[in-house]
C-alpha cells in the first residue's frame, strides 16, 4: 500500500486475533506499530512474536484514565501518531433476556465507550501534527439484527454514528472511517461457537469459508493508506457475502 511506511500506528486489542494480524501487516508495509492491550501474558507473546513492534502498552480501552496514561505512553514511543486501529472489543453469546446489567454495561462501555475514549485521544495527537487516519472496528451486527447479540449489535451500531460524526468534525485533517466484519475466526469467536458451529456457518456463506484476521488487516491496511485518501465517513463490509444473501437472519 502507497504511504504506510513509517508510519506511526497504535493497534488497540492490538496482542490476539484480528489486531495481531494487523500488526503484522502494518510491520510489513514498514510502519512503526505499537500495540495496546489489557492482557499482559498476550502483549508479552506478540512481543516475543514480533521483534520489530515499537513497544506494547497494557491499558484497558475502557477505563478514561488507563488510556490517558496509555496516550502518554504512545507519544513517548513514536512522538506522534498518524494511524489509530481501534480494535479492542468483547462479546459473549446470550439470550436477550439473559443479559445482566453488568453484562450490558461491560459490553457498552469497552466496544462503544472504549472506541470513543482511544479515538478522542489518537485525534488530540494526530491534530497536534499534521493529521491522521482513525479506523473504527465495527461489525455487520451494526447493520442488520443477530440471534443472541443485542447488547454487542447496540454497541457496534453506536460505533457507526460516533465514526461519521467524527470524520465531520475531524475533517479535513483526519480521515474517519470503520470495518464492518462478518464472521472471523478468532480466539473469540472459538469460544463462542463450536467447531460443528463454525463449518455449518461457512456452508451458508457465498464464498464458502469462513473470515481469517489476515483479511481484516488487509482491510485496514488499504483503509490507512495514501490510497484511501478520498474516502472518509463510511463503514465497509468484509463478510464473505455474508449479508447479501440475509444470512444473519437464521438462529
Amino acid at each position: 500500500m502507497r504511504g504506510l511506511s513509517d508510519k506511526r500506528v497504535l493497534i488497540t486489542g492490538g496482542a490476539g486475533g484480528i489486531g495481531r494480524a494487523t500488526a503484522v501487516r502494518f510491520l510489513e508495509e514498514k510502519s512503526r506499530v505499537v500495540i495496546l492491550d489489557r492482557d499482559d501474558s498476550a502483549l508479552a507473546g506478540a512481543m516475543d512474536d514480533l521483534p520489530r513492534l515499537s513497544g506494547s502498552i497494557r491499558a484497558d480501552v475502557s477505563d478514561p484514565d488507563d488510556l490517558a496514561h496509555a496516550f502518554s505512553e504512545v507519544r513517548d514511543l513514536l512522538d506522534g501518531l498518524d494511524i489509530l486501529i481501534n480494535n479492542a472489543g468483547i462479546s459473549t453469546r446470550r439470550r436477550f433476556l439473559d443479559i445482566s446489567p453488568q453484562q450490558w454495561r461491560q459490553t457498552i462501555e469497552t466496544n462503544l465507550n472504549g472506541v470513543f475514549y482511544s479515538a478522542q485521544q489518537a485525534a488530540r495527537l494526530m491534530l497536534e501534527g499534521e493529521g491522521g487516519v482513525i479506523l473504527n472496528m465495527a461489525s455487520t451486527n451494526a447493520l442488520v439484527g443477530y440471534h443472541y447479540y443485542a447488547d454487542y449489535n447496540t454497541s457496534k451500531a453506536g460505533v457507526l454514528e460516533l465514526t461519521r460524526s467524527m470524520a465531520l468534525e475531524l475533517a479535513p485533517m483526519v480521515r474517519v472511517n470503520a470495518v464492518c466484519p462478518g464472521f472471523i475466526l478468532t480466539p473469540m469467536q472459538e469460544a463462542e461457537y463450536t467447531t460443528e458451529m463454525q463449518q455449518t456457518y461457512a456452508g451458508k456463506l457465498p464464498l464458502n469459508r469462513l473470515g481469517r484476521p489476515e483479511d481484516v488487516a488487509a482491510l485496514f491496511a488499504f483503509l490507512a493508506s495514501d490510497d484511501a485518501a478520498f474516502i472518509t465517513g463510511h463503514y465497509f463490509v468484509i463478510d464473505g457475502g455474508e449479508i447479501a444473501g440475509g444470512l444473519a437472519s437464521q438462529p
